[in-house]
């Protein structure tokens, strides 16, 4: 009987179920376990395998370049940063609201390890969402415009809860990119969220896409239900700070002119 069942759960693609099939007979033999009780620990072995199936396949499909999570990220470090505000939006009222979140600042300040970790967090409670580099994103619609397949690129981005486009600032823009960055926000605009990291103030827009009326627009879209966050810290790709030199050199005994020498690399 169990070989049938085993073969049935096959065939139904009952994995969670077929994996803990033997177990849960053994055990309800042993324990004369009742069989509503039973078939409820199987389907609640089938229900825990799908959802981690489920989880897997979001996180593969969010195309996350780094481990970043936000209980990782060094807060301690990036005093430009407030931990109680990145933790209220790890409850993802703002994903329900869809609103948008942007993040400014100079690079190495963590914008992008937020961005990711609110990605994370969004995926782990059921979200479909995605990460993109910005000049990525901007070439692949480039490219849609070859095969007229924009349409269909505009819908499946539109849907993307949230969106994540990284580095607005590195890019090398064409007009038609810029037009077809402009119809994705538009398609997004109140319906899902979209977080944006960026090194250049929003003003600065302006020079990066060359088009005043396409960048008010675009920047009305954007703002309107919008967290912006501005990082103003230091750069987390410096190492730790050592010991003071100065408390160090006067302990240390004098070197002669030789020992003083460079030994390569930068000062």
């Amino acid at each position: 009987m169990r070989d049938k069942l085993q073969t049935l759960l096959a065939q139904l693609r009952f994995h969670g179920m077929a994996s803990a099939l033997d177990s849960e007979i053994e055990r309800a033999e042993r324990e004369a376990t009742p069989a509503p009780e039973l078939i409820h620990r199987l389907l609640c072995a089938e229900a825990a395998q799908r959802r981690e199936r489920s989880l897997a396949y979001r996180l593969d499909q969010a195309h996350l370049p780094w481990r970043w999570t936000l209980d990782s990220f060094p807060f301690e470090r990036q005093t430009g940063i407030s931990k109680a505000q990145i933790n209220t939006l790890a409850g993802l009222d703002f994903l329900r609201r869809n609103d948008n979140v942007l993040l400014i600042g100079p690079p190495g300040t963590g914008k992008t390890g937020i961005a990711l970790g609110l990605l994370r967090e969004a995926c782990l409670n059921g979200y479909r969402g995605r990460f993109y580099n910005a000049q990525a994103l901007l070439d692949e619609l480039y490219a849609s415009l070859a095969d007229r397949s924009t349409a269909r690129l505009l819908k499946r981005l539109s849907q993307m809860q949230p969106l994540v486009i990284d580095e607005i600032g590195y890019l090398t823009l064409k007009p038609e990119q810029a037009n077809a960055f402009f119809r994705l926000m538009d398609e997004r605009y109140n319906r899902v969220s979209t977080i944006i990291t960026t090194n250049l103030d929003l003003p600065e827009w302006y020079e990066l896409f060359q088009k005043k009326t396409l960048v008010d627009a675009l920047l009305d879209r954007l703002q309107h239900h919008c967290i912006t966050i501005r990082i103003d810290g230091p750069s987390l790709r410096s190492p730790d700070p050592s010991p003071p030199a100065a408390a160090a050199s006067s302990r240390a005994p004098r070197r002669t002119a030789a020992a003083r020498q460079p030994t390569g690399g930068p000062p």
